[in-house]
């Protein structure tokens, strides 16, 4: 019996890895037993060693032993777990899809000012978003003076690097909170009493694309805030569920609540109940469940072939719901640091599920990758 190959497109790095079996954060015992559940072989590949024209592939294959490299077809079916930033990627990407290999979450990383953009389209969604703007000189300025106390981040990043804090103090002046520039990984608080941004501020917001964010007056924890991160995925019937959430609570020195920057994580029903004794924990978790399943809705219906997003929920001390930002490329070992074993295995599964589905669907019409024009820079998304 020929076996029905599903590709895990990696990153070169992680692809390295896995002849030691050293691939964190990615589990590849999960994706191996979910594949043998739905009668897929599951294989592990780099967009490199992808050859069109051939109609094979390089990948590392399970042997009940090890894992060894062999040529093999090109999978009709590829899950991308890598994130590509250059548009040659981008096009070998496309010429897959165009070809019939149906490559989902084919493109995961977005600008967060574009995804932005996005859901304001939805006027249900857009009540659940922050005010955001481009970060400027003087649009720092205006959100501050508005706001009080402001988010700056960069539109394209990860897991809490480069986010800054900056708010007004009560004596005057401002104050900037930031990971040390001359010292990664330890975080400062900077006295601005002049009200002028530092000059590595300022290099940083010209250089790049930042978004400066309203700070959120998020649920905390024995005063340490929290959000919440929500898996939503398809599976084996082709819609979205949410395999499940847990709560990232920051640490007592940062604001950042990412779990690379040392936030907890803890289930988030138990989070939920700590901050809010009188409200009913069903209750809100099915607000989070419904508002993140229509945001998934609404970002596949713009964003062709997304099946797997990692959303950050922001829950404020009385209960309102923010959306903060999405991640295409879920790093799923927060539901193992919380304790929740069941949804670590089922953020595998799912995915390996949804890749029987589309085998057993007939051919998709072949659907480009889109990228949704930036924001004028200075500019209110809405």
């Amino acid at each position: 019996m020929l076996k029905q190959y599903v590709g895990i497109l990696l990153n070169s790095r992680m692809y390295q890895g896995v002849p030691r079996m050293r691939t964190r954060p990615e589990y590849l015992f999960h994706y191996e037993t979910a594949g043998a559940a739905y009668g897929l072989t599951p294989c592990y590949l780099r967009l490199e060693d992808i050859h069109p024209a051939s109609g094979n592939c390089l990948a590392y294959v399970w042997d009940q032993y090890e894992y060894r490299q062999q040529r093999i077809p090109i999978p009709d079916v590829i899950h991308n777990r890598a994130l590509y930033s250059g548009e040659s990627s981008h096009r070998k990407l496309d010429r897959l899809l165009a070809g019939g290999i149906q490559v989902y979450n084919a493109r995961n990383r977005y600008a967060k000012d574009q995804i932005q953009l996005l859901l304001a389209e939805d006027p249900l969604i857009w009540q659940h978003l922050p005010h955001s703007t481009v970060a400027t000189p003087d649009s720092l300025e205006h959100m501050l003076s508005r706001y009080g106390d402001i988010v700056i981040k960069p539109a394209n990043g990860s897991v809490g690097r480069g986010i800054m804090r900056l708010s007004l103090r009560s004596r005057g002046g401002w104050e900037l909170q930031c990971e040390n520039p001359a010292q990664p990984g330890r975080w400062m608080t900077l006295p601005l009493p002049s009200r002028q941004l530092p000059p590595f501020v300022k290099r940083r917001i010209s250089s790049r694309t930042y978004l400066a964010q309203e700070t959120l007056p998020l649920a905390a924890i024995e005063g340490r805030p929290y959000d919440l991160r929500v898996t939503v995925q398809r599976g084996g019937q082709g819609s979205w569920d949410v395999t499940g959430m847990f709560a990232k609570v920051a640490p007592g020195h940062t604001f950042v609540s990412n779990v690379a920057q040392g936030a907890t994580a803890l289930p988030a029903a138990e989070a939920l109940q700590l901050s809010f004794p009188h409200i009913s924990t069903d209750s809100l978790l099915h607000q989070i469940r419904e508002l993140s399943l229509r945001i998934a809705q609404h970002l596949a219906s713009r964003l062709p072939h997304l099946a797997d997003l990692g959303l950050d929920i922001g829950i404020t001390g009385t209960g309102e719901l923010y959306f903060i930002e999405s991640n295409g490329r879920d790093q799923r070992y927060g539901f193992r640091l919380a304790g929740m074993s069941a949804a670590w295995k089922d953020s595998y599964w799912r995915p390996m599920a949804y890749a029987r589905w589309l085998l057993d669907q007939p051919a998709a019409p072949y659907t480009p990758l889109f990228s949704p024009a930036s924001p004028p820079e200075g500019k209110n998304f809405w």
